[in-house]
């Protein structure tokens, strides 16, 4: 029998009132599975959230919430068999959940070498070393390469000190290995393994990150981000090289899903997903040539160089219903800070392009930045009007959290700002969604002045957008109830609900 590898995707923290969709399919430990299975290794995955979709439970501060599988559920689907367990940590605010599940294992799988990979440990591999004595090691950046090197190293009885992109936990203090450099061949990396996660449980429940349009798997068509936003950990996890697969791998890959999986919709959960036009342009005219009865979504926010009407109106012919984009402020001062290069006119007539198209279009905000005053936020404000006016069917207007392995993280870390990477802290990045409450990291506004900044961005929205197109509030209501989404919003508060519901019910799935 080969080494068996055990992926773990953990439980996933919310805010106790968040609207953002934390039930979301295991990308990261799919795609892992499927290099270690092409290296011929055994892989087993415990995905707490799929396989504990219905349990909530109160989470490692009052106002956050946990869900997915207990930590002991999660333990005892480990087979005993393992000779490694790797748990992916996408989100910081994870963190204590992880922490958590790391001890736990290493209590009954005393020996057994534990990795942690993903944005978490990326961004801040020491800390996590320190505050988890049982962790052995950290991967830091893409992860496909990283896993099999490792699970070839304790299979050949080797030190990981010998591979690559790590940091080691040795007798000597914690070790930095060599550099691994970014994967080149991105259409060589095998698909992910979705056979090995609860994924009909996703596909059954409507679950994904995006609209629910049916029977819905998330994919990844570019990898990294050329852009240098301080307040985004993405520069220091994929560094700002980006590539793009080949069109035609990425509609061959969506092609298997609708044989396999009998997809209804995908989910791109690309970084910036539309920089070349040449590319949307290539991939939709695929699409088009297979005549492929799908509708697929760009939930993550992207950028409006390359969508003008025409673009926009191929989106639409080639099955793309809804968009996101990301202006984050709607101060040019503001956008100066935090180096979000981006032409707020080209964006708001790239928006009237998509709505003109017949495109579902969402904007996402962030209020809060340090150093921000009270005329930025007006600006932000004023911009959330703008784009009510003009028909933006959804926004969320989020406070800032300064995320590990961000350039303003590490500002507010030299500043004294930001003191121990303790649970409070880790609780205070979930209320950037949280309608209870935010906290704020500007000197010039204080916390309840920027939940009351969000309050009235959102309200002003809807009021403006609803009330100029009062057919759409009847809209919201209907497909709310009936559960057939258009947008974001519907979504949220139907995942609102659910959330309020498993919590008063005491976590009962």
């Amino acid at each position: 029998m080969p080494p068996l590898v055990t992926l773990i995707r953990p439980p996933s923290a919310v805010g106790r009132l968040a609207l953002t969709l934390n039930v979301t399919p295991p990308l990261s430990v799919a795609c892992l599975a499927g290099s270690l299975a092409e290296a011929g290794f055994e892989v087993e995955i415990v995905d707490a959230v799929g396989e504990g979709v219905s349990t909530t439970r109160p989470g490692y501060h009052p106002s956050v919430l946990v869900n997915g599988l207990t930590t002991n559920d999660i333990v005892q689907r480990i087979d005993p068999r393992t000779t490694l367990v790797a748990i992916s940590c996408m989100f910081s605010t994870d963190w204590p959940v992880v922490r958590e599940i790391i001890a736990a294992v290493d209590r009954a799988l005393p020996g057994v070498p534990i990795l942690c990979g993903g944005e978490h440990p990326t961004a801040a591999p020491d800390h996590a070393l320190r505050s988890s004595p049982a962790l052995l090691a950290c991967a830091l950046g893409e992860g496909e390469e990283t896993i099999v090197d490792v699970a070839r190293a304790i299979a050949a009885g080797k030190s990981l000190v010998t591979v690559p992109g790590l940091v080691v936990r040795t007798k000597a203090g914690f070790v930095r290995t060599g550099a691994r450099a970014r994967i080149r061949d991105v259409d060589a990396i095998p698909l992910p393994r979705w056979d090995l996660t609860p994924i009909e449980t996703y596909l059954d429940g409507g679950y994904s990150f995006g609209v629910d349009r049916g029977r819905t798997i998330p994919i990844v068509a570019t990898r990294g981000c050329p852009y240098q936003c301080t307040f985004c950990s993405s520069p220091q996890m994929w560094t700002t090289r980006y590539v793009t697969r080949t069109p035609r791998k990425v509609v061959d890959e969506i092609e298997s899903y609708v044989r396999r999986y009998h997809a209804e919709n995908i989910d791109f959960y690309d970084l910036t997903a539309i920089i070349r036009k040449d590319w949307i342009v290539a991939f939709c005219e695929e699409l088009l040539r297979r005549k492929l009865d799908i509708t697929w979504q760009l939930p993550s926010g992207t950028r409006s160089e390359a969508i003008d009407g025409d673009v926009a109106r191929l989106l639409y012919r080639a099955g793309c219903r809804n968009v996101s984009y990301a202006p984050e402020s709607g101060s040019k001062r503001t956008l100066r800070a935090i180096k979000k290069k981006v032409d707020l006119g080209r964006m708001e007539a790239s928006m009237r392009a998509s709505i003109e198209a017949g495109l579902n279009v969402k904007a996402n905000i962030l209020v809060g930045f340090p150093d921000e005053t009270h005329a930025d936020l007006l600006e932000s404000i004023r911009f959330v009007a703008r784009m009510a006016t003009i028909g933006v069917h959804d926004v969320s207007v989020w406070t800032f959290s300064p995320y590990p392995g961000s350039e303003l993280f590490d500002a507010l870390v030299a500043k004294g700002e930001i003191g121990a990477m303790d649970d409070d802290y880790f609780a205070a990045l979930l209320s950037y969604s949280d309608l209870a409450g935010a906290v704020s990291w500007d000197e010039h506004v204080s916390s309840d002045a920027l939940r009351a900044y969000r309050l009235l961005g959102m309200t002003l929205f809807y009021a403006l957008g609803f009330g100029m197109r009062p057919w759409r509030l009847a809209t919201l209501a209907a497909n709310t109830i009936s559960g057939r989404y258009e947008s974001r919003m519907e979504m949220s508060l139907a995942n609102l609900a659910r959330k309020l519901s498993l919590s008063l019910r005491g976590g009962a799935g």
